[in-house]
Parts: C-alpha cells; sequence; structure tokens
C-alpha cells in the first residue's frame, strides 16, 4: 500500500482504500460436496491434509497413478469433480493444504489459518508461492527432480513435516497469526471495514455532488 501511494512509480494522490481479505463464505456451486464433508466428519482433528490443484492445473500421468492405490487401501478420499473448497478448509479436521496457489486458494486458506505445501503449475500461482514460502513463511514447497517431476517421497517427506515435525508447527503457529489479521481487518472496527465505510463515503459524496 504505501508503494501505491508513493508519488513516483505509485499512482500519486489518488486515494487508495485496502479492502481484504474477502472471500467466498460458503458454496454456490450445484455440485452436492456433503460426502466429502460427512467422510471429514469422521477423521480426527487436524489429521487430513487437503489436495487441490483448482480447476484449471493438470499433472501427468505419474503424478496421478495412486488413485487405484488408495481406493483399494482404503486411505483419503478422491473427489474427482469438484469439492467444497470453503467448508473442507473450514473443517476442524483439516490441518493442511496442499495447493497450486491460485489466488482464491491461497486468500481462502489464510482466512482459515490452514498451513500450506505450496506447489505452483502456472501464471501467477508461482509469485503467490513466493510470498507464502518466503515472504510469510506459512508454507513449504516441494522440489522437482531433473526432469521437472515432484515424486512421490518429495511429497511424503513434505506431508510428514507440515502435520509432524517442529517446523510444521511454527508454520502453524505463523499462520494462526494471519488468520487472526485477517479476523481484525475484517472485523466491525477493522481496517478493511474502515477503509470500505471511507470509500461508500466518498461516493456519497460524489453522488449528491
Amino acid at each position: 500500500m504505501k508503494a501505491l501511494q508513493e508519488e513516483d512509480g505509485g499512482i500519486g494522490n489518488h486515494p487508495v482504500y485496502p479492502v481484504g481479505p474477502i472471500i467466498q463464505n460458503g458454496s454456490s456451486n450445484v455440485f452436492d460436496g456433503s460426502c466429502c464433508l460427512k467422510w471429514l466428519d469422521n477423521q480426527p482433528p487436524k489429521s487430513v491434509v487437503y489436495v487441490s490443484f483448482g480447476s484449471g492445473g493438470t499433472l501427468s500421468f505419474d503424478q496421478v497413478g495412486f488413485l487405484e492405490r488408495t481406493k483399494a487401501k482404503g486411505q483419503g478420499l478422491i473427489v474427482p469433480n469438484w469439492a467444497p473448497q470453503v467448508e473442507v478448509l473450514s473443517h476442524i479436521s483439516t490441518g493442511g493444504f496442499l495447493t497450486h496457489c491460485g489466488w482464491n486458494s491461497t486468500l481462502e486458506t489464510v482466512v482459515h489459518g490452514v498451513p500450506l505445501i505450496a506447489w505452483p503449475l502456472f501464471a501467477d500461482q508461482k509469485m503467490n508461492a513466493v510470498l507464502v514460502c518466503d515472504g510469510l513463511k506459512v508454507a513449504l514447497r516441494p522440489k522437482a527432480n531433473e526432469k521437472g517431476v515432484v515424486e512421490k517421497e518429495e511429497v511424503a517427506k513434505l506431508v510428514k513435516g507440515l502435520m509432524k515435525s517442529e517446523e510444521g508447527e511454527r508454520i502453524r503457529n505463523r499462520m494462526k497469526d494471519l488468520k487472526d489479521a485477517a479476523t481484525n481487518m475484517l472485523s466491525e472496527h477493522g481496517s478493511s471495514t474502515k477503509a470500505l465505510s471511507q470509500l461508500a463515503i466518498k461516493w456519497k459524496i460524489l453522488i449528491d455532488e
């Protein structure tokens, strides 16, 4: 915000109203996600890692060959089409989020305080991954092999690190601080609420003129 308000390189004296983080509260999708929520109800608190690469991300065949093995062992739950992400992230059983780092997903996980494994695929996702990993330090990031493929051993190492290690606990605590900050910003007297009110007043003045 400071950079935006600087005269050189910013937008000068034009007013800027920082409002956020704003996310969708609940799902308006026509698909029924109750099956995965019922499955989550039967899991221990903070025991589940939610994995989603968004609607546009794709992985190689080698990276998704686990589907049949997972089904046979009865471990985890695969939702092939769509899942109610906001409800999943807010569920007490969700303890981590392996994400492509789309901006909506990034905001949603911050609001609900879920620590991350950042696996960006394209576009702004790589920049967002740098933000959550190196800037905010609320995420771990997998390393690809020489062929550019993230192997199962790397994924397993990061999942264990996020869920069970001291580093994972530090990440969890930092994410909790972010969640608290987001809650305060969106509260009745928070900075986002005040900024939105100032914008509304500005519009009203312009309309009255």
